[in-house]
């Protein structure tokens, strides 16, 4: 019996059943436009904060840099506070939302997914929905670290560089790398949270019992694991490049077109390549899935092989057991030696 791809499996699922990608886009994207209309208001309600007198509109009109600078120095003098105090409340309020939003959805769509690649022989897993937000808290925490981490290879670039001593390429090197191996933190910490709370849905782990399994997946298959996210990341890769390149031919005529239409196609772009990037996503967790599902593959394979040529082996085990009365070598005293 030829053994499944998952990956193939996964691309197979977002194609028959595009309804997994449309709820993979609908609560993501619902997330996305609260968020932005969220950030939107914030923007705009501080800005109504900000105190802006004659002088400042004047020096505003000179287009002047340094006017402006100075305009706007003064128009934000004191405001700092404010600012942290609404990125703070706003940071956490999307925290939140994301929380329990993305516990919802993941739990919907894997359900799915579990549902249409087991059938008739599904049987529904009891889970706590508390385990999918304790992964979803990591999950924000990890990326908080992950800012946290930003900013401070930002301060040890800084240290390699002092105005006695300037060396703005050993600055730069120190950033790049410190900011690498973050970005590389985090996005190992992100994808293996992401592959827990699959195993949350599917086999009703606990939030660090999920960890440990995801962990414990990816030591056993690491093969099909590893194709999958290879193949899916690909696809990804080769979509961005794809979009990158329609974005260019807008801001091409961006001289001859007016704002708003400019604006608008490479706006139409990046949601079509988001669009395909869920679909792509959503491919990648079902080939995750089918693994989880599938996991004796290679063991029922073999016990096929076994079923079909067992029969065909000229053994006859039966007649071939050994006899317990029949006297063997051990069992036969020795005869006592005799000196010379």
């Amino acid at each position: 019996m030829k053994q499944k791809s998952p990956t193939l499996e996964g691309f197979r699922a977002i194609f028959r059943r595009p309804s997994f990608g449309f709820a993979e886009i609908a609560w993501r994207w619902g997330f996305g436009a609260a968020a932005t209309a969220l950030l939107v208001f914030t923007f705009f309600e501080y800005l109504d904060t900000l105190p802006v007198t004659a002088v400042d509109l004047f020096l505003l009109r000179t287009r002047q840099p340094s006017l402006i600078s100075q305009a706007f120095a003064h128009i934000l003098r004191g405001s700092g506070a404010r600012a942290v105090h609404a990125a703070i409340l706003l940071a956490v309020l999307l925290s939140v939302g994301w929380i329990v939003l993305a516990m919802l959805g993941r739990a919907v769509t894997t359900k799915a997914v579990a549902n249409h690649f087991a059938g008739d022989d599904f049987a529904p897993v009891s889970f706590q929905m508390r385990s999918l937000a304790g992964l979803n808290f990591l999950r924000v925490g990890s990326a908080l670290a992950g800012v946290v981490g930003f900013f401070g290879a930002m301060l040890l670039a800084g240290m390699t560089s002092s105005a006695d001593d300037p060396s703005a390429g050993g600055a730069l090197l120190v950033f790049l790398a410190v900011f690498m191996l973050v970005g590389l933190a985090w996005c190992l910490t992100n994808w293996l949270l992401s592959l827990a709370s699959l195993l949350v849905v599917v086999e009703g782990h606990d939030t660090f019992g999920a960890i440990a399994a995801a962990v414990g997946l990816c030591r056993e298959r690491f093969g099909p694991v590893l194709a999958a996210s290879s193949w899916f990341g690909l696809a990804h890769g080769a979509v961005y490049f794809v979009a990158s390149a329609v974005a260019v031919f807008p801001l091409a005529f961006a001289g001859v077109l007016p704002a708003r239409v400019v604006i608008g196609a490479v706006l139409l772009v990046t949601l079509a390549y988001f669009f395909v990037a869920d679909f792509l996503y959503m491919g990648r967790l079902a080939a995750y899935v089918y693994i989880i599902k599938e996991p004796g593959a290679e063991a029922s394979v073999a016990a096929s092989l076994l079923q079909q040529i067992g029969p065909s082996l000229p053994i006859d085990f039966e007649s071939s057991s050994v006899d317990r009365d029949e006297v063997i070598l051990s069992d036969v005293p020795l005869a006592p030696e005799t000196g010379n």
